[in-house]
């Protein structure tokens, strides 16, 4: 399924067919820049923060302890020359928000984007471990796999100056995170992606036609099919085992149905027989979408209500122009 997608997107290797040269390659520069964003929490929380800052100093301090290790396994195995291999190199592994962003994060934020980041590294190493032949190579991974997941740890438990360590709200953040990464993100993609795009071609038609049922017939048929394709297009780029975003099914399914709920809303309505009744309730759902759309944004993305509003209705409302117009000329 992939190589079906493949010419939308650059090809990328899959993490199976990376060999122990690749692997070590990998870890060694992921290490590298996580060390580098470690150190810009700890710059941009000490002003304020002094103990989470210090927090942030010392896993800065263990990520280059782990690289030097892996640097140093790598040389005795493979020689002094790292394979430049990166992230965007390989499929569905994770990506990391460039530095100049990371420096002007709140603590809240900082503290979970990090312990996402090592959560993820955890799942990196312990996969890693798992296929490794060597001895002296598994055993170092599996002991990484261990200091990440004891990061992660660290980074939840910062309130404030340190935040709660409390055992269950960790349990709870990591829910969420997860709710978010497998749910959320894909399903409100598919539906700014039915709701905003299906707009024109359903009100071109219905006023190039006034006709509702040739009007729903449209609408359904551009529903369905985005559905389709946006639901293959999540489950096929990632399949979750590096990037945390759960199994590729689940999110497909999200992306897919959301796409199609989001053209269908404004279809519907023209199973009402009168044009201009059903019309004035079709721009009525459209209204409703938008607004969902915006407050899914604000309320689990961390969008601003207002750089929201901007983005989603004023390009809902160009597009739903743009249909009609064309309908009507």
């Amino acid at each position: 399924m992939p190589a079906l997608f493949s010419m939308f997107w650059p090809a990328r290797r899959r993490f199976d067919d990376l060999s122990a040269q690749e692997v070590l390659s990998l870890a060694i520069l992921a290490e590298e820049e996580d060390g580098r964003i470690y150190a810009a929490y700890a710059a941009n929380l000490a002003k304020d923060y002094p103990a989470s800052a210090a927090m942030f100093d010392a896993m800065a301090a263990e990520e280059n302890e782990h690289r030097t290790s892996l640097l140093d396994l790598y040389v005795r195995r493979f020689g002094p020359t790292i394979i430049p291999i990166r992230r965007e190199h390989v499929e569905g592994f994770y990506a990391r928000k460039p530095l100049w962003l990371v420096k002007s994060l709140p603590l809240e934020r900082a503290r979970a984007d990090a312990a996402d980041m090592e959560r993820q590294a955890e799942t990196f190493y312990r996969l890693a471990a798992a296929r490794s032949t060597d001895a002296e190579t598994r055993k170092l991974l599996g002991d990484l796999a261990a200091a990440e997941a004891k990061h992660e740890r660290k980074a939840l438990s910062l309130k404030g100056e340190l935040t709660s360590g409390d055992e269950g709200k960790a349990e709870q953040d990591q829910a969420k995170r997860q709710f978010v990464l497998t749910w959320v993100q894909p399903g409100l993609a598919g539906l700014m992606d039915g709701s905003v795009s299906t707009l024109a071609p359903i009100f071109a038609t219905a006023f190039a036609t006034q006709n509702p049922w040739t009007t729903f017939l449209i609408g359904l048929s551009a529903s369905v099919g985005a559905g389709i394709s946006m639901g293959f297009t999540e489950a096929a780029h990632d399949d979750g085992k590096l990037s945390g975003r759960g199994p590729p099914w689940k999110r497909g399914l999200a992306s897919g149905v959301m796409t199609t709920i989001g053209g269908l809303g404004h279809a519907l309505p023209y199973l009402i027989p009168h044009f201009w009744t059903a019309t004035a309730i079709a721009l009525c759902v459209v209204f409703v979408e938008l607004w969902m759309i915006v407050w899914i944004q604000n309320r689990f993305m961390e969008t601003p209500i207002g750089r929201a509003m901007f983005q989603i209705i004023l390009g809902g409302l160009l597009v739903l122009a743009t249909g009609i117009l064309i309908g009507g000329a």
